[in-house]
């Protein structure tokens, strides 16, 4: 009785171990999962702050530039000033030039007309005496008839017409003295006329030209007093731009300490968030460390066919490695291979090794077919440094021209080497369990379990087999 009173009582001791045990790894995960999803939320938010930090630091390399730009802009509108304002002396200056230019015209016009109009008079006056000349030629030839036939008369007369002929002599050669003045003087008047004529002719085109050059004149003078308030108006402008300036060089100014002031902050808050980031990793490892143990102690029913699975399925892909490399498919070298050749034109950016081909035909078969258990959403080997060759057909699309939609579709031949790949592939241990957030690209994240075991071969750590499924 004795006996069977303390089996009972180990039994029940076993019992209450064992809901202990699931108790605790059903906390460990819970704990993980929070942990993670703290650890998450604060990478995202260091993630933002470097983003800020960056935005700020941009902001000041752009409030330095505006300063230098503000300051040149001050420069140059000084001397702009400057510029206006000798300008507006010049054109003072010449418009007193054409003021005094315009009223010498205006004086040279008028002389001119008073020109044209003597020469008209003049031109009567040369008329006149064309006249009068013409009348004195007309008498002239007259007297001389007259004393052409006195002195035919005369020689009749014999010696009594002696004196009548001296007479008519002289008075022929009078005659002729008299046309020959007349014929001058009509040479002469004709000469004047001619000259009054041109006289007359050049003071009417000098009119013309002197009335255009005062219309000109005017319009030169109120053409320059538009300059001349226009240039005014530039100088006001400059005064006010001036004094704009200014107070855009105070204001920018004004801005650079509150700009630093932001960018100390921010490193200060930047400390404070790695440090929270890094305690939240501690904590993460603490409670994968404890979902650990006591998965090994049993207490995880739940995960227990799942790691019996990745260990067998790990064991299976390290010993197809080992006969590839027993049959000259592969030196064990190349196997090892850790030269990551960039496949061209790949966002995000594939790699290949001396072992892709080789996992591309040994490990489809041993992975495809745990898609097919309820919650797994891959399974995949990766090497030690969180390189997966080969994905699951469903993540090992071609690539588009989609960067976003490659991330989510086109996983294969990528580097993971976040936290959760790079434990998973170096890991030593039977198997390793995380809880962690997946990045399923375009900012969207999963929450999951990552199952995982090593892999080995001839005795060489390679990777492991990771498994992953949701919580």
């Amino acid at each position: 009785m004795e006996h069977d009173r303390r089996l009972s009582i180990r039994r029940d001791r076993d019992a209450d171990a064992e809901a202990l045990l699931s108790t605790l790894t059903n906390d460990a995960v819970t704990l993980g999962h929070e942990l993670v999803s703290i650890h998450g939320v604060m990478s995202d938010l260091d993630a933002r702050r470097a983003g800020q930090l960056e935005e700020l630091r941009l902001v000041r390399v752009a409030l330095t530039r505006l300063e230098e730009a503000t300051r040149t802009v001050s420069e140059r509108t000084a001397r702009g000033r400057d510029t206006a304002r000798s300008a507006q002396q010049d054109v003072r200056q010449s418009i007193a030039i054409l003021s005094d230019t315009g009223t010498s015209s205006r004086t040279l016009a008028e002389w001119v007309q008073s020109v044209r109009a003597g020469s008209d008079d003049v031109d009567d006056m040369l008329l006149a005496v064309g006249r009068s000349n013409d009348q004195i030629a007309s008498i002239a030839s007259q007297v001389n008839i007259l004393a052409m036939n006195a002195k035919i008369e005369a020689a009749r007369a014999g010696q009594a017409g002696t004196g009548f002929a001296i007479v008519a002599e002289a008075i022929n050669e009078l005659s002729q003295k008299t046309a020959r003045a007349a014929a001058d003087v009509s040479g002469t008047v004709t000469r004047m006329s001619e000259w009054m004529h041109s006289l007359r002719e050049g003071a009417v085109t000098t009119s013309q030209a002197a009335t255009h050059l005062l219309g000109r004149s005017e319009e030169t003078d109120s053409a320059l007093s538009r300059i001349d308030d226009n240039v005014s108006a530039l100088h006001r402008a400059m005064d006010e731009i001036g004094a704009e300036m200014g107070s855009t060089d105070t204001a920018v100014a004004s801005l650079a300490p509150a700009i630093e002031g932001m960018i100390a902050a921010q490193d200060e808050t930047a400390g404070a968030i790695a440090g929270a980031t890094r305690a939240g990793e501690r904590l993460v490892d603490v409670s994968e460390g404890i979902l650990q143990k006591s998965v090994r102690l049993g207490g995880a029913a739940a995960d227990g066919e799942k790691i019996a699975l990745v260990a067998e399925l790990a064991a299976r892909i390290g010993a197809a490695f080992e006969e590839a490399v027993l049959a000259g498919r592969i030196s064990e070298a190349e196997l090892f291979d850790a030269r990551y050749r960039p496949v061209p034109e790949t966002d995000p950016q594939q790699v290949v090794t001396a072992f892709t081909e080789l996992t591309d035909r040994l490990l489809p078969p041993i992975q495809e077919p745990v898609l097919d258990l309820p919650g797994v959403v891959f399974c995949a080997a990766v090497d030690r440094n969180g390189y997966l060759p080969t994905h699951n057909r469903k993540f090992s699309q071609p690539q588009g021209a989609d960067p976003v939609w490659n991330a989510s579709h086109a996983r294969n031949r990528r580097i993971f080497d976040d936290r959760v790949g790079l434990k998973a592939g170096r890991n030593r241990d039977p198997f390793l369990l995380q809880i962690y957030r997946r990045d399923m690209g375009g900012g969207q994240f999963a929450m999951m379990k990552d199952l995982s075991a090593p892999i080995e071969v001839n005795g060489r750590h390679w990777g492991a087999l990771r498994l992953a499924y949701r919580l």
